[in-house]
């Protein structure tokens, strides 16, 4: 059992959204099905870091989180991206997928998951661009989500903790790992949020996966050691349409 990461498939089985606009996105759908099924088997799990589907409702985002759900091998981790206008409340999305049968799909908002030895905590996050005004209370209002989901995730990895000093010594966290997964960077370009960056530290994360980025962007991404954490990019041009291996 393995846990996986990606961001942005951009699926558009609904409707006609192509993503030819940026280089390399050509029957990109066609792609991640064969790259993510030669990787993933059914007992692993993938998280997907936002920008789900081009759909505008919920009921329209049907063929694409069926696609998701019984196409792609294994379970799927899903956190909302900016693009991801289909969203709903919490409880219609999990109606949603119950009503349709959908099974192998879960959310992450405000909660988190435990796969093995690795807890699974995010939300969207938010970062501002040049083409975006600019919101005080959304960039609040994120590092707010993503302290109860990093709380959920220390309650799911209380399992793992020892009380004798050998163990201590060779598990000092006395912890199983938290990972967090967000859709926008935390930080781009000349811009940080340093909201974010202060619950990273706080919890003394260690990793963090992130999307959206795409084309040209790639060149400004926050790779490799930052504020202590260790960032990598997982939007799905960047890793070739392949899901990329976390544990």
């Amino acid at each position: 059992m393995s846990l996986f990461a990606i961001a942005d498939l951009h699926l558009s089985l609904g409707k006609d959204k192509p993503m030819c606009i940026f280089k390399g996105w050509e029957n990109h759908t066609e792609r991640l099905l064969a790259n993510w099924n030669s990787r993933v088997t059914a007992d692993d799990t993938v998280v997907i870091a936002g920008d789900i589907s081009w759909a505008a409702s919920l009921e329209d985002s049907l063929p694409d989180l069926d696609f998701i759900d019984r196409e792609l091998h294994g379970k799927k981790i899903i956190l909302k991206g900016n693009h991801d206008f289909w969203w709903a409340t919490l409880s219609k999305v999990n109606s949603f997928l119950t009503d349709n049968k959908l099974q192998n799909i879960s959310f992450l908002h405000n909660n988190a998951f435990l796969i093995g030895e690795i807890a699974v905590a995010g939300t969207r996050g938010w970062v501002h661009e040049s083409d975006e005004s600019h919101c005080e209370k959304i960039q609040k209002r994120e590092p707010a989500r993503l302290e109860r989901s990093i709380e959920s995730a220390k309650a799911l990895t209380r399992r793992f903790e020892v009380s004798d000093e050998h163990s201590k010594a060779l598990n000092p966290s006395n912890t199983g790992e938290i990972c967090v997964f967000l859709h926008y960077p935390p930080a781009y370009g000349d811009f940080a949020n340093y909201h974010l960056i202060d619950v990273l530290q706080k919890h003394r994360i260690k990793r963090c996966y992130y999307g959206h980025l795409h084309g040209s962007a790639h060149t400004k991404a926050l790779l490799g050691e930052h504020y202590g954490v260790e960032f990598a990019l997982i939007s799905a041009d960047y890793v070739g349409f392949t899901p990329v291996k976390i544990n």
